[in-house]
């Protein structure tokens, strides 16, 4: 690759706390020719802060694919540009992936600067394990699409975590808890690095009266950590709650035959559990 090529650097910034930033992505702010931005404006308090006065080029959602475009050319002819979200690492939902994946396949440089991330922040003090784990992004906008993720995963046996917006952090929590079992143990991580930063562990059942009852676990911005499915074994003589619960959703839209002739295929648990534990669940409805 010629050297009179300019390079990409993608830039972690602060999730909160303006210290959260390396020196070296100090540096790169201040060296590089352009820095395009998710929000001009919330950029510029950070680049104030630390003397930075480059020239900031607006990158969002709504125009990335325009000027990615526009951004390539100006790599080409030796620019250097800067990458940076809101906060935290560009691409974990936030903009960039077309210009990312852009100057890749034009066989430009795209140099990692890395630093915060809500998502790594959040899981480290989570006490849950974190070994294998799942990032979802952002959850969907609407309750029964909601309900059908958590569906999908109820039997997943890794940590998985979501990012959620103050808006619906109850209704998500109230969503998963129909259909993954109460006592799911969940870490609700609100505010990180910020004045009012609240990390809470409990199970889910908890986690909804929480959010419901205290109007401060409904401000801010949210990471939700959810603990794996427990390991069942096909010597179990009895259906896990997992099992239960993926039953009770087939019955919410099946007959009882369809349900169960399902929840085996899925559970892999025996036809003759799966039937009396429907029984039993008519029985309560």
């Amino acid at each position: 690759m010629s050297n009179h090529y300019g390079k990409l650097y993608v830039v972690a910034t602060p999730i909160g706390n303006l210290a959260d930033i390396s020196f070296r992505a100090i540096e790169t702010l201040k060296q590089v020719d352009l820095i395009a931005a998710e929000d001009t404006r919330h950029v510029k308090l950070l680049l104030q802060h630390y003397g930075i006065n480059n020239k900031v080029l607006s990158f969002h959602q709504h125009n990335e694919e325009k000027v990615a475009e526009s951004l390539l050319e100006k790599l080409r002819s030796g620019v250097s540009v800067a990458l940076v979200s809101d906060a935290g690492t560009p691409l974990l939902s936030d903009p960039g992936m077309p210009l990312v994946r852009k100057v890749k396949d034009a066989g430009l440089a795209v140099v990692p600067i890395p630093g915060a991330c809500a998502l790594i922040a959040a899981l480290s003090a989570a006490g849950l394990p974190v070994t294998q784990f799942s990032f979802e992004g952002f959850l969907p906008r609407t309750s029964s699409a909601r309900k059908d993720f958590f569906t999908e995963k109820l039997t997943s046996q890794t940590t998985w975590v979501f990012y959620e917006s103050c808006h619906r952090i109850l209704a998500a929590l109230k969503d998963m808890v129909a259909i993954l079992p109460p006592d799911r143990q969940v870490v609700i991580a609100r505010e990180l690095t910020k004045l009012h930063e609240t990390i809470v562990k409990t199970n889910l059942a908890n986690a909804v009266e929480l959010v419901a009852q205290d109007e401060n676990m409904r401000k801010g911005e949210f990471v939700v950590i959810v603990e794996g499915a427990a390991k069942v074994t096909k010597k179990d003589d009895a259906l896990s709650p997992e099992q239960i619960s993926i039953l009770a959703v087939l019955m919410r839209e099946c007959s009882i035959k369809t349900a169960v002739e399902l929840a085996v295929k899925i559970t892999g648990a025996r036809k003759k559990l799966l039937y009396q534990a429907a029984l039993d669940l008519e029985k309560q409805d």
